[in-house]
């Protein structure tokens, strides 16, 4: 009577779907784009292993574009029904999407300006009028732990996950499933935080269900030795006395923050000398905005720099640019500075026009502060590929390239092992989804060691009955 089809974030970090149907009605959980290896990409332009038109509501787990970007696409495909999901989260989705089908819009212009597309015209997956169109949908839910109704026989409660601002658990009660009447809980994790992070709550404790999905993103790491503010201190250091930039591609939304909260923490420590800071990315800086309204996600440390009348997010010397011209002036600026820009894993906006200055740039520094996808520009970079393509240009790698891995907004699996334990039952089965496939095989085995539980690593469109 119910079941649940793994259509993204398996096999792969991103496009996360996940389709639950239970007595005729259909529900899917998170709704994201693919990125990375072209073949993975490939798939935000078929047609969805579904009709939109017959989905009857979206659940989405938090922001990010690999577990929101698609659903513009899905409105503009025929889905006509509600999207549940936090408070914080909608807020931070009417930047998102309609700044998503922007530079989608505006690439696609690029390339047929430059003659740089292999199809012709170029075309955007979507357009900001999907975007807003989308936006008329959100039905925003308290991170609180309450159950809301979804539809006829599905209920959702929503609680905190600690991955960034507005990220969910989310437990859905399927009811009347079970042959005699009953319900089936199926508890996703989303993507879930790592413990003691600044800003953000820790992970809520997980409510006891019958089906578990967990991510994997880091199932088979763990979080650097070395401290996060350790490392950053050094590079800083490093790029002021060699008097040159540093380019930090950083996700617009909850990574952008950290990293800004972090500098600042360092340049009052005396730790770092000011440098100007450049916030590179309308989102980023709309986004730092969003975080105050919702105290009720903040951590104490944060919580506490807000009474002080001080702003957790600003550095000593810091700007933001809102438009492309502003964002071109950056091209003038000499001397060591730090530029913050989105996408994070190089798939994208304005930060590829940074990188095609910094990388061939032998004093300048390239700083990774995030997870880097199988078949993205900044993993090839991470893996220490001597030259990229960008805007179908190969652009030297000659820069200093450094990767930060205490900035993980992901749990690491030992981490993982630990937001389990406060489960109080056992589940029949485990899913690990949201990893690179050795990955989410390895926090499988993770948990099969450390719990004796029922788990399965699903694969692309497979489908599993519930009972």
């Amino acid at each position: 009577m119910a079941s649940i089809s793994f259509y993204g974030g398996v096999g792969t970090v991103t496009g996360s779907k996940y389709l639950l149907e239970n007595n005729g009605k259909k529900i899917l959980v998170d709704c994201g784009l693919f990125q990375g290896l072209k073949k993975l990409r490939e798939r935000n332009w078929q047609d969805p292993p579904f009709n939109p038109s017959e989905i009857d509501a979206v659940i989405i787990t938090h922001a990010h574009i690999d577990h929101t970007g698609f659903l513009p696409r899905l409105v503009k495909l025929g889905f006509s029904g509600k999207v549940f999901t936090s408070r914080a989260t909608c807020d931070l989705l009417k930047i998102l999407l309609p700044d998503s089908a922007r530079l989608q819009e505006e690439e696609a212009d690029y390339r047929n300006r430059n003659n740089l597309t292999s199809h012709s015209p170029a075309l955007p997956l979507y357009d900001e009028d999907d975007a807003k169109e989308t936006l008329k949908r959100l039905e925003p839910i308290s991170n609180d732990g309450k159950a809301v109704e979804i539809c006829e026989n599905f209920r959702a409660a929503f609680n905190v996950a600690g991955h960034i601002l507005g990220a969910s658990l989310v437990l859905v009660e399927m009811e009347n499933a079970k042959e005699n009447g009953d319900s089936i809980k199926f508890l996703f994790s989303g993507d879930l935080g790592h413990y003691d992070q600044p800003i953000i709550k820790d992970p809520a404790i997980p409510s006891d269900c019958d089906y578990l999905m967990v991510e994997s993103t880091y199932g088979n790491r763990l979080h650097g030795e070395i401290s996060s503010d350790k490392q950053l201190t050094e590079i800083i250091n490093e790029a002021a006395r060699r008097n040159a930039p540093i380019l930090i591609p950083a996700f617009a939304i909850g990574r952008t923050q950290e990293i800004l909260y972090l500098i600042r923490e360092l340049e009052e420590q005396k730790r770092i000398p000011i440098l100007p800071v450049i916030v590179d990315s309308p989102m980023a800086a709309q986004a730092t905005q969003v975080h105050n309204r919702f105290s009720e996600e903040h951590d104490e440390e944060y919580a506490s720099i807000l009474t002080q009348k001080r702003h957790p997010l600003r550095t000593g010397s810091m700007m933001t640019t809102s438009s492309r011209d502003e964002s071109k002036k950056l091209n003038d600026m000499k001397g060591a500075r730090i530029i913050i820009s989105a996408s994070g894993m190089l798939t994208g906006g304005r930060v590829l026009h940074h990188a095609m200055r910094v990388l061939p740039n032998e004093n300048a520094t390239i700083v990774f502060v995030g997870y880097q996808a199988a078949g993205t520009t900044g993993r090839r970079i991470q893996d220490g590929e001597r030259e990229v393509r960008i805007m179908k240009q190969w652009i030297p790698v000659r820069c200093h390239v450094e990767k930060v891995e205490g900035f993980s907004a992901h749990a690491d699996w030992k981490g993982v092992l630990r937001w389990l334990e406060g489960l109080k039952t056992t589940p029949k089965k485990v899913f690990t989804t949201h990893g690179e496939p050795e990955a989410a095989e390895a926090m499988a085995q993770h948990i099969r060691e450390r719990f004796g539980w029922t788990v399965t690593v699903p694969h692309y469109g497979q489908t599993v009955e519930l009972n």
